[in-house]
């Protein structure tokens, strides 16, 4: 294992250029393959984990949910406070700012994307929930897509690239989070779940955040700094691919259920005007189709 550590070390090395030595010695960053065996088992899991779950009950875990998402919604706030006061602190420019001019502020942020990087393995456990409690209908290509790649584009992110431009966004991203993991948390406690309107504007905000960045990590090519072109140019390519995938889940989520309903109360209206509603009122059949929880 040593010796492959070290050859896949030097081939990434040679690959990469020199990494930045502020991060030497942190946690999973001084060799690549922790982190791609992290995310090898994710996939394994992922894989197997709904065969496993087959002939099995679901488990509820809705304890273990609310402490889950209340902890990740205060470190995704942890996270989006350090990082706007350390962009003020350190005077960053919005368009365009290399990793070694900001200071000790350059070192808070290091700091604090360390534990965006970290958070990224640990959210691997919102895919082992709905494994657990049987929802695989939300274990789409999109949520493994985003899951297994953040971990890894991160650990390349902090080795060479931990401050500076790479700031934006995680910053954009913990905000969202923050919204996002209160609302899984909440909606673990079915009396609260009625009063959560805000899921869909996630998806919205989430949309907004990779337009905004592919925007942002583009003004550093237009108006360069020093901050690496190729850094910038896989950035803007990673926030198409999110786009196009985003965009498409937003619309086999939200639009074709918008048009569903429609479709539904129409259906219904006529019904009841002919005298046919097979002795079921409007209001029951709202009830009957009010959304489950995530």
């Amino acid at each position: 294992m040593e010796i492959f550590n070290h050859r896949l070390n030097n081939y990434i090395d040679s690959w990469m250029g020199p990494r930045d030595p502020r991060v030497r010695g942190w946690l999973l960053l001084d060799n690549y393959p922790p982190t791609l065996a992290f995310t090898i088992m994710y996939l394994m899991i992922v894989w197997m984990g709904p065969k496993y779950m087959r002939n099995r009950q679901p488990f509820s875990c809705r304890g273990i949910l609310v402490l889950y998402n209340l902890a990740l919604t205060f470190l995704s706030f942890y996270m989006f406070y350090e990082l706007v006061a350390g962009v003020r602190q350190g005077g960053y420019n919005f368009f365009c700012q290399d990793t070694h001019s900001g200071g000790e502020a350059d070192n808070r942020i290091i700091h604090v994307l360390w534990w965006y990087y970290f958070s990224k393995l640990i959210e691997f456990m919102d895919t082992f929930f709905f494994i657990m409690r049987k929802n695989n209908h939300q274990i789409t290509f999109l949520h493994v897509y985003h899951h297994s790649t953040m971990l890894n584009i991160w650990w390349f992110v902090m080795n060479w690239v931990p401050c500076g431009h790479s700031y934006f966004g995680a910053t954009f991203n913990s905000f969202i989070h923050v919204l996002m993991y209160s609302y899984y948390g909440l909606s673990a406690i079915p009396a609260i779940r009625p009063y959560l309107w805000w899921k869909k504007y996630i998806t919205q905000g989430q949309l907004i955040q990779f337009v905004l960045t592919m925007i942002q990590t583009s003004c550093a090519v237009v108006w360069p700094c020093g901050f690496p072109k190729g850094w910038l140019y896989f950035q803007i390519s990673y926030m198409i691919t999110l786009i196009i995938f985003f965009s498409n889940f937003y619309k086999q989520t939200y639009k074709k259920r918008g048009d569903a309903l429609k479709s539904d109360h129409r259906h219904n209206a006529v019904k009841s005007v002919n005298g046919h509603s097979n002795g079921t009122t409007h209001k029951e059949t709202v009830k009957q189709r009010k959304p489950r929880g995530d």
